[in-house]
């Protein structure tokens, strides 16, 4: 599918529906959680704790509880921020402002969804190309989102960790190691992330030594040349295009400091959840770090909703702080930051601008307007990988005409499972609209 140069039009992404509703596994998280509720308020009735429930509930003071939704609305603000910078960056972006909410809608909506958040990322994905970008556009964009979101967990759990520790391991002991573990896996992700970035030769060669054993140990042919062609193909493509979203150093800092912003707010709901049933007593740096603590377990739960990891994890750490009002608490803390976000997203799915005027065409507008001087930001040099592959003029041109056998159009894949992002399409350059 060929696409123009200039984005004088909203294209849309050709999708192959392929083997049924593409909401089908947000139908079945939706189902569980919903089960799970159901569930726990069948455990309160019978354990005799729903008399207690309804006491705490009654003494809620509702401005402290206005707070506490307030500080999830700029959490979920401040994530649509951070993509705007990113799409603000291309001058010539189609994506606009209703665009993006979409796509903050649709990562939280099958984020929340799927076990540990894995339909997030192509839902996403799938909304930017929607909105006019190239799948190798709208990749690279989200990913380096998803690396910025990751370094923002990591940094708030190191500093958390650091400051709030002694605390915690005095009062939990040994169980506070499972927070450790946790921090050590996202660690470990992020870790992995700027190695095949920054060192792609390296991770090629390494992912070649495992496939090679994976070979000999008998894994199929198929499995095998499938797994070589994705290495040789996406780690050089993924390294290409985070050096070139790197290259704007001040933007990319901006969106750091954004979404340590960002995850501020979320860690701050429980702390003015406890003030709204009276203990002012509590230390907010504690209750963050506490609410940190129990993001870390719930990630790591392979189940929608991070089910199982966030009722252990806020029964844990977040429990003591509120006492009597914990149940309460709880649902609370639940319904603000996990149910209520993923119903209001539902309606949000498939909102789209209504014109095609870039973000960053406005934001000059609002300068001229002010008597500022708008900047166009200035296009990083393209890296080019040290072992990349030269392509011939002529056969790319010879390619490039009516004989070369055509494109799949399959870029984005409807499946049972879900929505399937093709990791070749991320390879995808823009062409010309031929004349």
């Amino acid at each position: 599918m060929t696409e123009s140069s200039q984005h004088t039009s909203k294209p849309q992404v050709e999708v192959e529906a392929s083997g049924g509703d593409d909401n089908k596994s947000a139908r079945r998280g939706a189902i569980f959680i919903g089960v799970v509720l159901v569930g726990y308020i069948v455990y309160l009735v019978v354990t005799g704790q729903m008399g207690q429930f309804w006491a705490a509930m009654s003494s809620v003071q509702a401005s402290w509880l206005v707070v506490a939704c307030l500080c999830m609305f700029m959490y979920l603000f401040f994530g649509i921020v951070a993509y705007a910078i990113a799409v603000w960056l291309d001058p010539n972006s189609p994506v606009g402002i209703r665009d993006l909410i979409s796509v903050e809608a649709s990562g939280i909506f099958f984020g929340n969804l799927t076990p540990m958040m894995m339909g997030s990322t192509p839902a996403q994905i799938y909304r930017l190309t929607k909105a006019g970008q190239n799948v190798g556009e709208a990749g690279a964009t989200q990913f380096t989102r998803f690396i910025v979101y990751q370094f923002g967990l990591v940094a708030w759990g190191a500093i958390l960790l650091l400051a709030r520790m002694p605390f915690f391991a005095e009062r939990y002991g040994d169980m506070t190691l499972l927070c450790v573990f946790s921090f050590g896996g996202h660690c470990c992700i992020l870790l992995g992330i700027f190695a095949v970035a920054l060192m792609p030769k390296t991770v090629t060669r390494v992912a070649h030594c495992i496939i090679n054993w994976l070979e000999r140990i008998g894994v199929s042919a198929t499995k095998i040349e499938g797994w070589r062609t994705f290495v040789d193909g996406e780690i050089y493509s993924f390294s290409e295009k985070f050096k070139l979203s790197a290259g704007h150093f001040s933007s990319m800092l901006l969106t750091v400091f954004i979404t340590m912003l960002q995850l501020a707010f979320f860690y701050l709901v429980p702390y003015f959840l406890m003030l709204a049933f009276g203990h002012h007593e509590v230390d907010f740096f504690s209750v963050m770090a506490a609410s940190a603590f129990v993001q870390l377990l719930s990630s790591a739960v392979p189940l929608p909703g991070g089910t199982g990891g966030a009722e252990g994890g806020f029964a844990l750490f977040l429990g003591h702080f509120f006492g009597s009002a914990s149940t309460a608490g709880y649902l609370l803390w639940r319904l603000i930051t996990f149910i209520a976000p993923t119903i209001l997203a539902a309606p949000l799915l498939g909102l789209k601008s209504a014109h095609n005027e870039s973000i960053h065409a406005r934001w000059d507008r609002v300068m001229r307007k002010l008597g500022r001087t708008p900047q166009t930001p200035s296009a990083p040099t393209k890296p080019h990988p040290t072992n990349a592959v030269t392509v011939d003029p002529k056969k790319h041109a010879q390619k490039a005409s009516g004989t070369a056998k055509p494109a799949h159009k399959a870029y984005v894949r409807q499946t049972g499972d879900g929505i399937r992002v093709s990791p070749s399409a991320l390879n995808k350059k823009k062409h010309p609209k031929s004349q």
